[in-house]
């Protein structure tokens, strides 16, 4: 915890290191989070069809424990979203989610 997974399509090249790691960046900059417990993941999307006919896009969800407010939250989602901009102004829709985990049900086993 925190989990970042981006979801993207594109035909152009995207610079895939340089999305994890400017979202890593961004995540610790916010003070939301600690680096050390951040895991920031990229998913390749096989196909998309978007209705307002763009054709590439970068969408990030970010699972939090729950327990942090609105406008942190926001704060986050704008900053992550304006960050990928600022990396990759050729993808046509770039947007940002963050989602509340559930303390109580969040479980995890770390390898010693």
């Amino acid at each position: 915890m925190p989990h970042i997974v981006i979801e993207y399509f594109c035909d152009e090249g995207l610079d895939r290191q340089a999305v994890l790691n400017r979202a890593l960046e961004t995540a610790v900059a916010s003070g939301a989070m600690n680096r050390a417990d951040i895991k920031v993941r990229l998913l390749p999307s096989e196909a998309i069809l978007m209705g307002d006919g763009r054709g590439s896009f970068l969408h990030v969800t970010i699972s939090l424990l729950a327990g942090r407010s609105d406008a942190v939250k926001l704060a986050l989602a704008e900053a992550m979203t304006s960050a990928l901009r600022g990396l990759c102004p050729q993808i046509g829709a770039i947007s940002t989610d963050i989602r509340d985990m559930n303390p109580a049900c969040y479980k995890k086993s770390l390898l010693d």
